[in-house]
């Protein structure tokens, strides 16, 4: 299952896993965006279900379909996130709050949900896409963001010490800017952005290691950074 598959980074992660042989359950807002994303893939590996990460109750329907198509759930992503870059003297407790909503509490309904289901399987997946912004406040910028994504691995960590003894195997993935239409307004060349295309591979790679190779955080820079 990978949340925020229509565009970007979660598209790109949930056609790299289908090119490897996996089912995969993409969720999104737009139900007909979502279908185009996936447009030429293969109808009996691939669901498409409406899943707004502001909803809870989308993401609780999202999970009973997945099961009632494919029988069981291996791996669950969350990759649906959103940003506001405002600093700290004009963040206002609106936007944290929507941040907080989306970029921590709706994994974390989605992982309490899954849980059940991957205890089952053995070898059960969880990858939280958090950002280098949860490992170190980059000046000024985002730092309600970085907040939300400091949550993040406090969550996959809590996800990993609940899921251990039952083969769940838990990987924050902290990547710095990918040029996805997010960054687009960010002023940055995106020509030295990490190419979603690049970081789905490396997270095909993480989950397909056995139980004994745990990756706990994936650090990806796409520039010299002092600690990465």
């Amino acid at each position: 299952m990978i949340s925020g598959a229509n565009r970007g980074l979660g598209n790109a992660i949930a056609r790299r896993l289908h090119d490897d042989g996996y089912n995969v359950s993409v969720g999104g807002r737009d139900i007909d965006a979502l279908r185009r994303s996936m447009d030429g893939y293969d109808d009996d590996r691939v669901l498409c279900h409406c899943y707004d990460a502001t909803q809870p109750e989308t993401g609780a329907a999202w999970i009973h379909a997945t099961i009632e198509q494919f029988g069981s759930l291996s791996g669950l992503v969350n990759n649906a996130g959103i940003i506001d870059t405002a600093e700290l003297d004009v963040l206002t407790e609106e936007s944290l709050d929507a941040m907080w909503a989306v970029n921590v509490k709706a994994p974390f309904r989605m992982i309490q949900l899954a849980l059940p289901h991957l205890r089952t399987d053995g070898s059960g997946r969880v990858v939280s896409i958090a950002s280098l912004a949860g490992v170190r406040v980059m000046g000024t910028f985002a730092p309600g963001y970085a907040m939300s994504k400091h949550a993040v691995l406090a969550l996959s960590e809590a996800t990993k010490q609940a899921g251990w003894d039952d083969g769940i195997r838990v990987t924050s993935v902290c990547p710095g800017f990918i040029a996805t239409d997010m960054t687009k307004d960010f002023g940055g060349d995106q020509a030295t952005m990490i190419d979603a295309s690049d970081l789905a591979e490396l997270i095909s790679t993480t989950i397909s290691l056995p139980n004994t190779a745990s990756v706990a955080q994936l650090n990806v820079a796409c520039r010299l950074e002092p600690h990465f």
